[in-house]
């Protein structure tokens, strides 16, 4: 009951600091993080600079970031968005699926700048018409990039066996996982590859569910672009490593936390991306020129200590991160 009474008494405060700021004239942008991670925040920050780069800050006194995180919490996320809607920010930006879905979800009318999330045919957004939601803005992916970021492993791997034995965890209840999952699959299916491939509910069932994947004499680990992944990333590189198998991912973040390499989003520039889009709909409070778009900046990243730990040679068109 105490936490539920400081819930709400955190949101009256949150709504009245909201009011304060339209009664100036400030406009209010109502960000939403789905979960805590190192990795997926520095979309936030991408976000943040590409305001402050077009005059927007709250140092200046012209615009006012509402952050909320749901930590991993469906019914919290739910919360934090109808707050937001109900308030009238003027801007929803949305980190990560779960958040850009249930914005989409809860309003029609106020703009979604959306970053670390696919595209709405992946999200199941879609009308009836086959079109994306109106008020869906931002910076958003397809699948068409793992195929380039899976085939690295084949590439700087030899297998133990007859086959390369690749071990991949998801989360069903992501259509981006699910989706992911499957492109994998009949890329397996030319290749000599083979797929170990357990489900998980979320990312508090990481541990157990690696162990057991460890168990089954998989020759690497493949980070899939799975929220629940994300979440869990730390837990999932160390039990890997303590098994001597390498990591590979299709995010350049997550090299950065013990994954040997990647071809994957940058999210500091997947975040500057959709604030880009923001500030210019900040400036003129109008939509007109902007609609969504496929996230920009991709890398070939490789991680110097987890490489060296599997004396693995990475080619010289990899960037080294640190």
């Amino acid at each position: 009951m105490k936490l539920q009474r400081y819930l709400y008494l955190g949101l009256l405060l949150t709504i009245f600091l909201s009011c304060n700021s339209k009664k100036s004239g400030v406009p209010v942008v109502g960000f939403v993080d789905a979960f805590e991670d190192v990795t997926v925040g520095q979309a936030r920050t991408g976000f943040t600079n590409a305001l402050k780069q077009n005059g927007l800050s709250e140092e200046k006194g012209n615009l006012k970031i509402e952050y909320k995180n749901a930590q991993n919490d469906q019914p919290t996320l739910s919360l934090i968005v109808n707050q937001f809607v109900s308030e009238k920010v003027d801007l929803m930006a949305t980190c990560t699926t779960l958040s850009t879905i249930t914005a989409l979800q809860k309003t029609k009318t106020i703009p979604v700048f959306a970053m670390v999330s696919p595209v709405p045919s992946r999200m199941n957004v879609l009308s009836s018409t086959g079109a994306a939601p109106p008020n869906l803005f931002g910076a958003l992916e397809d699948l068409n990039y793992i195929d380039t970021s899976f085939n690295i492993i084949t590439t700087l791997l030899k297998p133990k066996g007859n086959k390369l034995v690749i071990g991949m965890i998801y989360n069903q209840s992501e259509p981006q996982s699910v989706d992911a999952v499957n492109r994998i699959k009949g890329l397996a299916a030319k290749s000599n590859v083979s797929l170990e491939v357990l489900p998980l509910n979320n990312s508090a069932d990481a541990q157990l569910v690696t162990k057991s994947l460890l168990s089954r004499n998989i020759d690497s680990f493949f980070a899939l672009p799975d929220n629940s992944v994300f979440a869990s990333f730390e837990t999932i590189v160390k039990n890997c490593n303590q098994a001597n198998v390498p990591v590979f991912t299709s995010e350049a973040g997550l090299v950065k936390l013990g994954a040997v390499a990647a071809y994957g989003a940058d999210m500091y520039q997947w975040g500057y991306q959709a604030g880009e889009q923001a500030a210019q709909y900040l400036r003129i409070h109008k939509t007109d020129g902007l609609k969504w778009e496929m996230v920009k900046v991709r890398k070939r990243v490789y991680n110097p200590e987890a490489a060296a730990k599997y004396h693995i040679s990475i080619p010289s068109n990899f960037e080294a991160l640190k």
